[in-house]
């Protein structure tokens, strides 16, 4: 039997059904809003792997292109691998459910999200977090927590929830947050050097639709009541955990001291290998519970030392941020690079410029897009002493490097100002924690270092959450282990003036309005130090592009000139390249882009194109050929492919009985321009550059004498009406 409830959200219906289809999972729903419908389902195995003491979480998002009235596009006419945007709408759905699933539960569960409509003015992945959590919450999966979600947009100064796609464009601020009846989940947003009031502000808008959103999802559940599955929690012996402490515990404080993030993890082992000595091989039960307690161990000493000893791990203060070094341009024939190092977290960035030909093609459920800024992260093992295959990018590869571009997007120039395609590579060299954050620092130098003229500067930092009751500790420039054993991971990037991206995720449940400012205002503080470095290192982009880069210039002509550039079979066009071997891209609407390592060819390009669209201007002189010649007149040829007539009356101030008297075929002449009719007639004259002897006299032809119907060489053939690239 299904059931459905409703909420009005922004003038548009919120509508989830639960067990209407897909009965067979231990849950599903369906979330309508406008015309979107996402499909969700959440299943989860009743045996858990005694040997995997974690949450075996699998959340998968599809995004069928029927859902929009699109057939895929490529060769193989069905869906295949996920896409970068499918699998970031995928962690985004993970994140913060996760968190909430009870302590020891390492039951295998998956959950998958299907858009089945898109309508194209409401995005889904809101949907999907909401369908997560009905599908989790009315299922007898032991998930207790529903969620709300919705998106943010400022709009005139004024917080818009859930803003169409046209109101987005508008938007400085697209901010998606998740919450729990209690408070803040997540945090996920791209802005517009947004200041820190406002987003708070955007914040505290949304948790009213959240709370909504959750109480007609416990309003259902109470009327339903459902039973949730009994299960025993896969946890260690927590009453060992003392002995262990007592034997090892201060050896384990000193190696998790230990300077150096190496260092420290060989002492650690080492006490670790010491705690298991005594114990058998063959003993493996044993064995393991034993390393869960160690972990366990570790994780108390460390929070214990920060929030009773208010000191970090590596001995910095809580607001202190790592050591910071920079180097610009170490690689020589790459188009911009950079090394930026934070502590033991180490980024090597590099920038290519592309033509617009570069540009990345999206086939995405609306139009077809192209995306002309690219950032790509990739994280090998030797960043953390491992050893592994390289394989293709994972999805906390994707997930990294979209934040990152996220945070730098909103520095980068108009295509009109820098009509180039932008890559940038982060490889991280070495980790420590927070290398996404380095990736947009070591991008940001990068860029500057290729002389892109960006509008802005932007930083990147990571702080932490320690938390144990109403006791909490705020850390800035989080390492590894503080990832590791805190409780928060919240990533502010922006400028002096505000923020462009962030993204937080949580361990706990949720977290207040009181801690999200205090780690905002500790962010601030600690981008402003970054950028100064920064800065200090590079003041401001470079004023000149690589000599390696390619040089584009941009011509803009009229449609109709487009066939006389590409000429009869891209005649025309080929031969330009030819000469000049330049890359040129012929847009429908008359927009030609030129590129080139060499300037002078990309120059050369430009000027053949420019001769040959080149159009008339009444009044000026021009410097012609005598191309053809007619009783009433003759033919030059003012500009390639541009011929006016001058008419014999227009020869000289005295009568021409002839036009052959005076001038011959291939004669150079200089001409003025008289007038330039509709359809494109060229009048040109002589006798205008020249002072009249005899004011008084009349010319013994009019200008009513016969002219010709077209103003063409002859033998000139039909304009081509060819679109292409060359």
């Amino acid at each position: 039997m299904s059931h459905t409830i409703s909420l009005e959200i922004n003038q548009r219906i919120l509508s989830i059904e639960i067990g209407k289809i897909a009965r067979q999972a231990d849950g599903s729903a369906l979330v309508r809003y406008g015309d979107t419908v996402m499909f969700v389902a959440a299943t989860s195995k009743r045996e858990a792997k005694e040997d995997k003491p974690f949450l075996p979480l699998i959340v998968d998002y599809r995004e069928n292109t029927y859902s929009a009235g699109k057939i895929p596009g490529g060769f193989f006419k069905r869906e295949g691998r996920p896409s970068e945007r499918e699998i970031l709408v995928a962690r985004l759905i993970d994140r913060p459910v996760r968190s909430l699933f009870p302590d020891g539960y390492f039951f295998e569960t998956q959950v998958v999200g299907l858009l089945l409509s898109a309508d194209i003015e409401n995005e889904p992945d809101t949907l999907g977090l909401i369908g997560a959590s009905a599908a989790l919450y009315f299922s007898d999966i032991p998930f207790t927590t529903p969620i709300g979600a919705v998106k943010v947009g400022l709009i005139n100064d004024r917080y818009v929830i859930n803003p169409t796609a046209k109101e987005r464009e508008t938007s400085p601020l697209n901010l998606l947050v998740v919450g729990t009846e209690a408070g803040v989940t997540m945090i996920e947003a791209g802005a517009n050097e947004v200041d820190e009031e406002k987003i708070l502000g955007a914040i505290a808008a949304a948790m009213v639709p959240i709370r909504q959103i959750i109480d007609i999802q416990k309003e259902l559940y109470q009327k339903l009541g459902i039973k949730k599955r009994a299960f025993t929690p896969n946890l260690p012996d927590s009453s060992k955990l003392a002995e262990i402490e007592t034997k090892i515990g201060s050896t384990l404080l000193e190696a998790i001291q230990t300077p150096g993030k190496k260092a420290s993890e060989e002492a650690i082992t080492a006490v670790l290998k010491g705690l298991l000595e005594p114990i058998p091989q063959e003993n493996a039960k044993e064995r393991f519970e034993t390393k869960e307690l160690f972990y366990k161990l570790e994780e108390k000493l460390a929070r214990r030392l920060i929030l009773d000893k208010r000191r970090r791990v590596d001995g910095r203060g809580f607001d202190d941020i790592r050591p910071i070094s920079i180097e610009i341009g170490m690689l020589p024939r790459t188009h911009g690079s950079a090394v930026f190092t934070r502590g033991e977290t180490q980024c090597l960035a590099t920038v290519t410029l592309g033509t617009p030909e570069d540009a990345q093609r999206l086939d995405s459920l609306g139009e077809e897009t192209k995306k002309r800024f690219m950032l790509h992260y990739n994280f090998p093992p030797f960043s953390v002493g491992e050893v592994g295959f390289l394989r293709g990018p994972g999805r906390r590869e994707i997930g990294h490097g979209a934040l990152a571009e996220k945070s730098i997007l909103p520095a980068m120039p108009t295509e009109d100002k820098f009509p180039y395609t932008v890559r940038i590579v982060s490889d991280i060299m070495e980790s420590n924690g927070s290398s996404s954050m380095a990736t947009v620092c070591g991008g940001m130098l990068a860029l500057m270092d290729a002389g892109v003229p960006l509008s802005m500067v932007v930083a990147g930092i990571a702080i932490g959450l320690v938390k144990e009751g109403d006791r909490h500790a705020i850390l800035t420039d989080i390492a590894g282990l503080e990832d590791h054993f805190g409780d928060m991971d919240f990533k502010v990037s922006g400028t002096d003036k505000g923020v462009t991206a962030i993204q937080l995720d949580l361990k706990l449940d949720c977290i207040s309005m009181d801690i999200i400012r205090e780690a905002l205002d500790k962010a601030r503080a600690a981008r402003l130090q970054v950028l100064a470095k920064m800065k200090e290192a590079i003041p401001a982009p470079r004023p000149d592009i690589s000599r390696y880069a390619p040089h584009i210039f941009t011509l803009f002509i009229s449609p109709e000139k487009i066939g006389e550039v590409i000429g009869p079979a891209g005649k025309v066009i080929k031969r330009i390249v030819a000469l000049t071997k330049a890359r040129i891209d012929v847009d429908d609407t008359g927009k030609i882009t030129i590129a080139s390592t060499d300037v002078e060819a990309a120059e050369k390009a430009r000027q053949m194109i420019s001769e040959i669209t080149a159009e008339a201007e009444i009044g000026r002189t021009y410097t012609g050929k005598v191309v053809r010649i007619e009783e009433y007149g003759a033919f030059i040829e003012i500009l390639p492919n541009l011929v006016g007539l001058m008419h014999v009356s227009e020869i000289a101030h005295y009568r021409v009985s002839s036009v052959h008297d005076v001038l011959k075929i291939g004669q150079t002449v200089s001409v003025k321009v008289l007038n330039v009719e509709e359809g494109g007639k060229i009048k040109l004259s002589m006798k205008a550059l020249e002072e009249n002897p005899n004011p008084g006299a009349e010319s013994p032809r009019g200008e009513g004498d016969r002219e010709p119907r077209y103003n063409k060489p002859h033998g000139s053939g039909p304009r081509s009406d060819r679109r292409g690239r060359y």
